[in-house]
């Protein structure tokens, strides 16, 4: 056959195809468009709720946007939602089963938020959302807020549209950022109620808008604090200091202690079971583009820090490390007090890797602390929460279908990362769903999660209300 017959055919049988694919995204642009304030009114309403699940004087304010979230379901269309009570924050669970032969997706994401203190630092009220440079500055704009909502008007334009591909599960918690502590409860009590072919997640980040990215793995944690106990009371500094051995310095010891110079962590086997990247690995895994010098400039920095051989995107994505969250003895108020405090406080956590066990890592921390106490203080450690490290397919069929979808809304290729954060519930959805989950994020490492000022781009609350749709399609069709 002649060359440009076979191209001529080729053109004719696949154009209907990009026909179809743009008559979609043109529709979906439509109604983002036509509702687009409304989309950014509902978030700010839920931006509102001081919803910190952290501290129970918020406790009636959680419950509050539980109720919200409810009610945002049932008005997107969605069947059978429920505020599912659990020994804490309950869980809002909804869904739509339009064709039980079709596949299921399980989308996944929490109400709650951080705390937002210090609060002295926030240019604009933390639990106000305001507009500054097509950002919106709210604690919660993007973790996790901004991102499930996505999700939920995704949901509605589906219905709206007559466009939905697949049934739909919602199951949004309220206890994620102190550990997910009732939701193995509840999972392991639903397991047939949330029967899924996939979980899909917005709770992670891009690299930025011009280079659209999958994150394929999270790293576990284990999270613990520790108390250093001296005398039995606090005491003046100049009748005792000198005399007794002061716990804020021996704590300030014990901590620096667990790096070398090489800034690798110190506790004996807490690498034993870390599998180094092959060389292929490394390679492909830092091609993804970073600019130094911006990211000193973004965290103004002069250089940047960590475990000595290896580079940035390794040291954030794939190494296991210790970082201590807050740390507290004595007198810290205004002005002067001559005090030898009685005892000191640290809150240190560990980012674990693939075959590191955050029971394992959170026994032999414990063992290696307590070990290097001198005997004029006694040592405390006591556990909080912590997850499992999980690696995802990239061969899978919704892995395929993310793919599609950024391709069709960003016109570029995803790029695969490895996201430094943690996400424990993902490792207990596969071990008790038996399903993978799909890190579908669109916000970026620089929108200050879990500090002052944390933001979200309005560009990217509705791309990604725009690419959510996509997924859903192509998971659909991809299934057959």
């Amino acid at each position: 056959m002649d060359d440009n017959l076979i191209v001529y055919c080729a053109f004719y049988l696949v154009k209907p195809i990009f026909a179809q694919t743009n008559f979609v995204m043109q529709e979906i642009k439509k109604y983002v468009e036509t509702h687009k304030q409304r989309f950014l009114d509902e978030l700010f309403e839920l931006l509102r709720f001081p919803s910190v699940s952290a501290d129970p004087k918020y406790k009636g304010d959680v419950l509050k946007t539980a109720d919200y979230v409810a009610q945002k379901l049932k008005d997107a269309g969605a069947d059978h939602v429920e505020i599912c009570p659990t020994a804490g924050y309950p869980i809002v669970y909804g869904e739509k089963i339009i064709d039980a032969a079709l596949p299921t997706v399980l989308i996944y994401g929490h109400y709650d938020v951080q705390p937002a203190d210090p609060l002295e630092l926030w240019h604009t009220p933390p639990f106000e959302p305001t507009v500054r440079d097509g950002k919106i500055y709210a604690r919660g704009a993007c973790d996790d807020k901004g991102q499930f909502y996505m999700h939920v008007k995704a949901f509605e334009l589906m219905m709206q549209t007559n466009t939905l591909a697949c049934n739909v599960k919602f199951m949004i918690e309220g206890e994620e950022e102190v550990g997910s502590a009732n939701l193995g409860i509840f999972v392991n009590a639903n397991t047939e109620r949330l029967k899924a072919d996939v979980v899909l997640i917005s709770d992670t980040s891009m690299i930025s808008m011009e280079h659209p990215s999958i994150e394929t793995g999270l790293r576990g944690l284990a999270y613990m604090e520790v108390e250093v106990v001296g005398p039995n009371r606090d005491l003046h500094s100049g009748v005792y200091g000198g005399a007794v051995a002061n716990p804020a310095t021996i704590l300030c010891k014990m901590i620096a202690s667990l790096h070398d110079e090489n800034n690798h962590i110190t506790i004996p086997a807490f690498y034993d079971k870390v599998v180094e990247l092959s060389d292929e690995e490394k390679k492909a895994l830092n091609a993804a583009p970073y600019d130094e010098a911006e990211y000193k400039k973004d965290l103004d920095i002069e250089e940047v820090w960590g475990e000595k051989g290896y580079s940035t995107l390794e040291r954030t994505g794939t190494r296991p490390t210790l970082e201590v969250n807050g740390i507290w003895s004595g007198y810290i108020g205004e002005g002067a007090k001559t005090v030898l405090p009685s005892k000191a406080n640290a809150k240190i956590s560990m980012r674990l890797v693939p075959n590191q066990s955050s029971e394992e890592i959170a026994e032999i921390f414990t063992k290696h602390f307590e070990s290097i106490a001198p005997k004029n203080v006694k040592v405390k450690v006591t556990p909080h929460h912590g997850g499992e490290p999980v690696v995802t397919p990239t061969d899978s069929i919704a892995y395929k279908a993310a793919e599609k979808a950024i391709e069709d809304s960003f016109g570029k290729t995803a790029i695969p990362t490895r996201g430094g954060g943690s996400i424990p519930i993902v490792a207990l959805f596969e071990d008790v769903l038996g399903i993978k989950s799909v890190l579908f994020g669109f916000g970026l490492d620089s929108d200050a999660l879990h500090s002052p000022n944390e933001k979200y781009d309005i560009y990217n609350y509705y791309k990604g209300i725009e690419t959510l749709p996509l997924f859903h399609k192509y998971f659909a069709e991809l299934s057959k």
